[in-house]
């Protein structure tokens, strides 16, 4: 999947990216207490346990979007807000993504609920190498749109996840990362509860070089035929 980005670096102002290799790291919590919570706000809507923490699952590259206006199946669906890296010439760099997710089919397979939607992307990216060394600083916030007002979804610091180089480290397992590699790595809990919601906005803010990557966008609902 091509996708372009707009990094505000002078040598680097723009990327044009070929994504290879989509990988989303599930159940990402650094604090086990955290992970568990999340996994019982799964498990309240009808979603078994994982067999093990973190897991990564392969996503088709195809699913990856920097539309704001995306279609779903049905009502059921809602976005999680997550750090995005990806490997482009060489390097690391980061930007931000929504693991939007159906949540009636993850009932049945979290596999398969997380190849039915598009993955929104934001368009802006930094280098890891700015942002490596306060990592856990780094703000992310997720909004929904509720009866006509954003309500604050998510709301953390990147603290309380594995860092992208744990995740990529255990999914690696001793392979080098290539141009081409992009993973999504990991979310926080939800405040009051993970919810269906048609609109939805989501930031990535680094209060030390005060600069902030987001995206918003909205689904359109297909018809559920039988």
């Amino acid at each position: 999947m091509h996708l372009q980005f707009i990094t505000g670096d002078e040598a680097a102002a723009r990327l044009d990216v070929d994504v290879t290799r989509f990988v989303i790291a599930g159940w990402a919590g650094r604090d086990r207490d955290a992970v568990l919570h999340h996994i019982r706000e799964l498990e309240a809507l009808g979603v078994p346990a994982p067999g093990a923490v973190p897991l990564f699952y392969r996503v088709a590259t195809n699913q990856l979007s920097q539309n704001a206006l995306l279609e779903v199946v049905g009502n059921e669906t809602s976005g999680e807000a997550e750090p995005f890296v990806f490997f482009h010439r060489g390097e690391c760099w980061v930007s931000l993504t929504s693991d939007h997710t159906d949540r009636y089919l993850e009932t049945f397979s979290v596999a398969l609920s997380k190849q039915a939607c598009i993955k929104p992307v934001a368009s802006g990216a930094w280098r890891m190498r700015e942002v490596a060394e306060h990592w856990d600083a780094l703000e992310l916030t997720s909004w929904i749109k509720e009866q006509g007002e954003w309500v604050v979804y998510q709301q953390g610091s990147l603290s309380s996840l594995l860092t992208p180089q744990a995740l990529l480290t255990r999914y690696l397992e001793g392979e080098t990362a290539a141009d081409g590699l992009a993973m999504s790595c990991g979310t926080l809990s939800t405040i009051g509860g993970i919810r269906p919601a048609s609109e939805f906005r989501m930031a990535l803010h680094d209060p030390v070089l005060g600069r902030t990557l987001e995206h918003t966008y909205r689904t359109g609902a297909l018809p559920v035929v039988a």
